[in-house]
């Protein structure tokens, strides 16, 4: 810090303002701690303004542009169903305003200073923000580190904004491209692939890996793959993008297709494969702070890092990059802060990815649990018994319940199907709190509705289903 440099003391200094940090900075305030919230963007971060609720809302709007074209299939006559851009973005952005003034309103509420600029680590507990009119210093007593992440950029596709794209600049189309390429086929990817096929697009998703969607079991994916299959989506695993060249107002882009050649053109390509921790301009090790060869801060199950002071949460600490884990994370770290006995002490962090059907998971798969040298049984429950889902045109799909063999306590729960994003939460409570597959079972579930789904799955743990044929073990 430059000598005459006055420097402000505060309690509990916050950097970043997406879910993770907004929310440490709530929970802090809460706890009766003075605290300043620093973003050098939108407050709400790349969740709300640009990943989490944009896309979400966009993939909204082009379900209901297939449900209007499909309508006829359940005897409603709708007439050619048209797609304005223009209003669908006006819609999405009138979305992410309301959230994010919400944010603001509750940041305000809780006596949050909110100070807009970009913060840089000077010491352990010292802070500098560069603003537009200058330069603020904060001394602080804690800081948590929220900062979020970015798409990854393959050196040889550099997001040029207008013929190859991150999410982003996808979010922000005006116009559906007649044409795209999306490069990853992650949940990312699928997700806007999807999209982008509803409302229009010809789409081609290439994708390194054996299978789309690396990560999750290959039996919840395949009816992914085949609705995408029913939207003229060609997807291509074992493939690798290689080279573009721009010609006539077309990218043309060299895959590697299983060791042979092929040119895809396309209006625009999208590039998703991945994300990165925003940790370099932090000026960690002026805090005596450093990242792990991937990149991440290390932490503690108090989200503490190496430096007592100093927290970090979020897509910058170790772990799933999701908004839901950082918000619990913040919570955590400030009521560590606050001296409260707290700690990510989660059984299990639920994943989503809102394809069609969507798909969620909790705990463990079949295949976790077994090398984990668990003795598993197996329950599953198809979409097509399932009365609501039916009554929704909605019948593709299953939920799978892992449970262990000799105590029945449930290990992990796994949805593709409708409304899966909504059915994992009381999976993921159920885990958290030690249930069986009895437990499950024997709880009377409302009908018609999707959570019978859950509650056959787990009948059928126990081999008491009644809702389907008696299947063989």
């Amino acid at each position: 810090m430059v000598v005459g440099d006055i420097a402000q003391e505060v309690e509990v200094v916050v950097i970043g303002g997406g879910p993770g940090g907004y929310v440490a900075a709530i929970r802090a305030a809460q706890l009766g701690k003075e605290v300043v919230l620093i973003d050098k963007d939108e407050l709400g971060g790349v969740c709300l303004n640009r990943g989490c609720i944009p896309s979400k809302a966009l993939i909204h709007a082009a379900k209901m542009a297939e449900h209007a074209r499909h309508a006829g299939e359940i005897g409603i006559k709708v007439g050619s169903v048209e797609v304005d851009m223009g209003e669908v973005q006006g819609w999405k952005e009138g979305v992410v305003r309301k959230l994010t003034g919400g944010v603001s309103s509750l940041l305000k509420a809780n006596g949050v200073t909110v100070v807009n600029g970009n913060a840089v680590l000077m010491a352990d507990n010292r802070v500098a923000v560069e603003k537009e009119n200058g330069m603020e210093y904060f001394k602080f007593e804690h800081c948590i580190l929220a900062t979020g992440s970015r798409p990854v950029q393959i050196p040889s596709f550099p997001f040029d904004g207008e013929y190859i794209l991150s999410s982003t600049e996808a979010l922000a189309l005006t116009d559906v491209p007649p044409t795209m390429l999306v490069i990853g086929g992650g949940y990312i990817g699928l997700e806007l692939g999807t999209a982008f096929a509803k409302l229009g697009s010809q789409v081609t998703v290439v994708e390194m890996a054996d299978y789309l969607l690396p990560g999750f079991e290959p039996s919840l994916t395949q009816t992914v793959k085949k609705n995408l299959r029913k939207l003229g989506v060609e997807t291509l695993t074992q493939t690798g993008a290689k080279s573009y060249e721009i010609r006539d107002g077309k990218i043309h882009v060299t895959v590697d297709v299983k060791g042979e050649a092929r040119t895809i053109t396309a209006d625009k390509v999208l590039v998703t494969v991945g994300r990165r921790p925003n940790t370099e301009e932090l000026g960690l090790e002026q805090a005596g702070l450093s990242v792990n060869e991937r990149g991440y801060i290390e932490t503690d199950s108090k989200c503490r890092t190496k430096n007592a002071k100093i927290f970090a949460i979020g897509d910058i600490a170790t772990g799933p990059m999701l908004a839901h884990k950082a918000s619990k994370e913040g919570v955590v770290a400030a009521e560590v802060i606050a001296g409260h006995a707290a700690e990510m002490d989660v059984v299990a962090i639920p994943s989503v990815v809102f394809t069609d059907p969507e798909i969620a998971s909790v705990g463990l798969s079949e295949s976790e649990a077994k090398e984990k040298g668990y003795e598993v049984t197996v329950g599953k429950f198809p979409f097509a018994a399932n009365g609501r889902a039916l009554t929704t045109n909605e019948g593709d799909g299953f939920c799978q319940v892992i449970a262990d063999a000799e105590t029945g306590v449930l290990l992990g729960v796994h949805i593709v199907g409708p409304e899966a994003s909504a059915l994992i939460g009381e999976a993921a409570l159920a885990l958290e709190m030690g249930a069986t597959a009895d437990d499950v079972h024997l709880t009377v579930h409302p009908h018609p509705t999707l959570t019978e789904s859950f509650m056959e799955a787990a009948a059928d743990v126990m081999g008491v289903a009644v809702h389907m044929a008696k299947r063989k073990r």
